[in-house]
């Protein structure tokens, strides 16, 4: 089985990017496109620098810096998987409390892009308002410490007002995570922490900083033993972070780069003034959709998502939500049938080659259902339609955060506020309201009487009757 390698001379590349979080998405997508770039011949001003600023990354440099930063990507497409070494990242800065070599590397002149995939939790959002939330313990020790900051927001706005003072033009911050207006979100994040410190900084970086928005997607397991162990079989037994993913992947972004980019478009990815179109698309039915079947799969004991993808009350359940709940609140999208993209959808869940597995759909929810679910009920709601579906599956994502399966199976904790929804779950089986007041999550959906009432139909039917009866119940009415 051969590999494929760079094409390039990695030694005469030269950086333009650092990008801060190299989880296996980045690796897998951005990294990727500019592989195929640099394959070409165009570009080679624009390798990657990789960052971090969680102590856990410090792993991941280990494991890079082992092998000169090349990641292996292996594609899993049913007719036949591909294993690739990607060569675009050319450096891994150390990982390390204050951030002194991030800042350095974002404030050298050749840097022209930062860019981000910090996870959609990692913006510090309030859920309850969806705005910045100036109040979160990490933005306050920034705001106290701004010359030794903890964040990648911190470290950015030292980075600028470093370049601001060496008259060097300010770099193009842009997010890669799943979030809807991640430019916005992102630029909300560093002016918002800015201003608590330096508000003329806060007022130049708003004036003379882009924040482009984007959308990106690429279904990206976790690495464990058994993508370890697909690695091995192309020959490199001694990757520890080999990187699986599906064959399709997509990238839309808006063109606003002032310091320059390379030039993506030549490998497939679009530049468009309407990324919101295409993000609410893939955040709500893709997204959306993974939320859907993730829980009764886990509830089920289900691991892999193909495998709930064949279990006819999952995929009947997804089916029946998408096309009456989710589908109806997408707006048009350019170029683009989106009953044809539901299609593509369900076929990307369905590929049993990615392996993708239900706990890793499960994960987070607590920061994942307000960015992939509540807004759609919001929007199906104000526009008179019924939720019942998105209700039942809020109920799933409930009942499952009582840590036990419908076989009596113990859930490992899967959210960083597990313990507290481990409480509120149990307390909500005797008085489902009681989950809804997390208005962090919620908001005034808790208010929706009728939204409210579904909710706590379908909670009790779960306890009383197990998953299985309780989607019968739905497709059935």
């Amino acid at each position: 089985m051969t590999v494929q390698l760079p094409l390039y001379d990695r030694a005469k590349l030269t950086p333009g990017i650092v990008h801060i979080g190299l989880g296996n998405f980045h690796r897998a997508h951005m990294a990727v496109y500019l592989d195929d770039l640099f394959n070409m011949g165009e570009s080679h001003d624009w390798a990657i620098i990789g960052a971090g600023v969680r102590a856990p990354d410090a792993a991941m440099r280990d494991a890079l810096k082992g092998q000169d930063c090349l990641s292996t990507v292996i594609e899993l497409d049913p007719a036949g998987k591909t294993c690739r070494r990607v060569g675009s990242m050319i450096d891994f800065l150390p990982v390390e409390p204050g951030n002194a070599a991030l800042i350095a590397a974002m404030s050298r002149p050749e840097i022209r892009i930062v860019s981000l995939t910090v996870t959609e939790g990692g913006y510090f959002i309030n859920a309850a308002t969806g705005q910045f939330d100036p109040g979160a313990p990490e933005i306050m020790a920034d705001a106290a410490t701004p010359d030794h900051p903890g964040t990648a927001f911190g470290a950015i706005i030292a980075a600028l007002k470093a370049r601001r003072a060496a008259g060097l033009a300010p770099f193009t911050v842009m997010s890669c995570d799943n979030l809807p207006g991640n430019g916005h979100v992102t630029e909300a994040a560093v002016v918002g922490l800015a201003r608590l410190s330096d508000p003329e900084m806060a007022g130049w970086i708003a004036a003379h900083v882009a924040f482009p928005n984007g959308m990106v997607d690429r279904i990206t397991p976790a690495t464990g033993p058994h993508e370890r162990n697909l690695a091995a079989s192309f020959g490199l037994q001694d990757d520890r972070v080999p990187v699986t993913c599906e064959p399709f992947r997509q990238w839309v972004v808006e063109d606003r780069f002032p310091a320059g980019r390379p030039a993506l478009e030549r490998v497939g990815v679009t530049f468009s003034d309407q990324v919101h179109a295409y993000e609410m698309m893939k955040i709500r039915i893709l997204n959306g959709g993974h939320a859907i079947i993730a829980y009764p799969g886990g509830l089920m004991d289900i691991e892999y998502v193909h495998e709930a993808m064949a279990n006819p009350l999952i995929s009947a359940f997804l089916d029946k939500v998408e096309r009456e709940e989710v589908i109806p609140t997408v707006p048009p999208v350019p170029d683009t049938d989106i009953g044809a993209y539901y299609d593509l959808i369900r076929a990307r869940f369905s590929n049993p080659e990615v392996a993708d597995t239900e706990r890793r759909l499960c994960l987070d929810g607590s920061n994942r259902q307000p960015k992939f679910i509540i807004p759609t009920i919001r929007d199906a709601r104000a526009a008179g339609r019924s939720a019942r579906g998105l209700a039942l599956e809020s109920a799933l994502w409930c009942r499952y955060c009582a840590g036990i399966s419908d076989a009596g199976l113990e859930i490992a904790p899967n959210d960083p506020n597990w313990a507290v929804l481990t409480v509120l779950a149990g307390q909500a089986k005797a008085d489902p309201q009681i989950w809804l007041e997390q208005r962090m999550i919620y908001g005034d959906l808790a208010d929706d009487a009728d939204f409210a009432a579904d909710f706590a139909h379908w909670l009790r039917a779960l306890w009383a009757d197990g998953t299985a009866a309780t989607l019968q119940a739905y497709l059935d009415s």
